[in-house]
């Protein structure tokens, strides 16, 4: 190993890779965000004749020739070129040495994804239909299945060490992160990997969803689509991308002068036990995410500066994770500013968490908190501070980002700057 160092229990991180639908990096998509732009259009890479919804947030000018040759470029699932793209600007932005074979061979991955290689899953199955067992590709499984998202990454970048993913939903993406968190923490690995990918954009997943009537479906005006909080929602808007963060032990960073972004503090994960696909109806199960992680960091509730919610615009998730942050915060909750970036980079299901993660490593890093955009009409169940429409300057050491998803997992984190 080209430093030594004595482990520390502490985790932060060094490096940030996001590919979202409002650009590819980190600066440019924070820019746009503070800045309010909106990534949500009428669909323009598939047909949406007689689907319910046809806006989504697109990659629209994603080249996956910057990331893989001609040969994978047509024969990946774009969520596999996402998670590469990803977990290779993280790596680079934190000047992590993967070419040290000894730390190489220590060093893990956890990249998560909700639902996997959907499109490749769609398309091979219409040449089953059309053509018969002999027209399927020999790639299908293992470009289809959700652990490859970790596996191709590993494979990529040379990394030897705890290689797993995590498929939870829309809550993928923060525990990804956060078992990678815990794996460092327990001596698994000096450093990790970490993240969620997704693209969902394709025709099984938009009629899927559809059919769960989840969506929103104000097509003729997909700008205002996504509205968090807002009283007059209608459901979520589908996005794309990938985020992946680098974390480290704090000693391992520090012994090779790694630029550090923010620690991870906290962790709290909890099942509803109630509805495949509804959220608790008291919010139950976000208050008790949020309580363990408050509790895990070993911190108050009136320390938190800021908090990115899950904030998904439909009915339900909206006013009950509202009523989680009131019964966990008291009257301290109408002092936090609370904001959902969904609103302008719509959801992008097990790339969400780990992709609002780093917004919230940007809020502490720059200052400035993202804006929830289309809040308009007030709801009395969201009665809180919701950063409307206009970013706003704010004092920002400790956040917690909140991911929940079908089947009632619950998952937070708690970043601070580091002291």
């Amino acid at each position: 190993m080209s430093v030594t160092f004595r482990p520390s229990g502490r985790v932060v991180v060094t490096g940030m890779g996001v590919v979202s639908p409002l650009g590819v990096g980190t600066d440019v998509t924070w820019r746009r965000l503070v800045a309010g732009d909106n990534a949500i259009r009428t669909i323009q890479g598939m047909d949406t004749e007689g689907y319910a919804t046809n806006i989504a947030a697109e990659l629209p000018d994603f080249d996956p020739l910057r990331w893989v040759d001609k040969k994978e470029a047509r024969r990946l699932d774009k969520v596999l070129i996402f998670a590469q793209a990803a977990a290779q600007m993280a790596v680079d932005d934190a000047g992590f040495p993967v070419d040290d074979s000894e730390l190489a061979e220590k060093t893990g991955v956890v990249v998560g994804s909700g639902i996997g290689g959907l499109k490749m899953l769609g398309d091979q199955t219409q040449k089953l239909w059309d053509g018969g067992p002999s027209r399927i590709s020999p790639f299908l499984v293992p470009y289809m299945i959700p652990d490859m998202c970790s596996g191709i990454v590993s494979i990529r970048l040379g990394l030897k060490g705890p290689n797993s993913c995590v498929v939870t939903a829309c809550a993928t993406g923060t525990m990804s992160i956060g078992n990678a968190y815990h794996m460092i923490k327990r001596g698994d690995a000096p450093a990790m990997v970490a993240g969620g990918t997704e693209a969902p954009i394709n025709a099984i997943g938009l009629a899927g969803f559809a059919a769960a009537k989840a969506m929103s479906t104000r097509n003729d005006d997909p700008a205002h689509a996504s509205r968090p909080f807002d009283a007059e929602r209608d459901g979520f808007v589908m996005g794309e991308g990938a985020a992946v963060l680098m974390l480290e032990d704090l000693a391992l960073a520090e012994a090779r002068g790694a630029n550090i972004i923010g620690e991870i503090v906290g962790y709290g994960m909890s099942g509803d036990a109630y509805h495949i696909t509804a959220p608790d109806p008291e919010g139950d199960g976000a208050y008790r995410s949020m309580k363990m992680a408050i509790e895990n960091a070993g911190m108050n509730t009136d320390e938190i500066d800021y908090i990115n919610a899950h904030g998904t615009s439909t009915e339900l998730n909206d006013k009950l994770e509202t009523k989680a942050v009131k019964r966990l915060f008291g009257d301290g909750a109408y002092n936090v500013p609370i904001s959902s970036t969904k609103s302008s980079i719509g959801h992008l299901l097990g790339a969400a968490g780990a992709i609002e993660a780093a917004i919230c490593l940007q809020s502490m890093k720059t200052g400035q908190i993202a804006p929830t955009i289309n809040y308009e009409h007030p709801d009395p169940n969201c009665d809180l501070d919701y950063v409307p429409n206009t970013a706003r300057e704010a004092k920002v050491d400790a956040t917690l980002s909140n991911s929940f998803g079908f089947g009632g997992h619950n998952a937070t984190l708690i970043f601070k700057k580091l002291r």
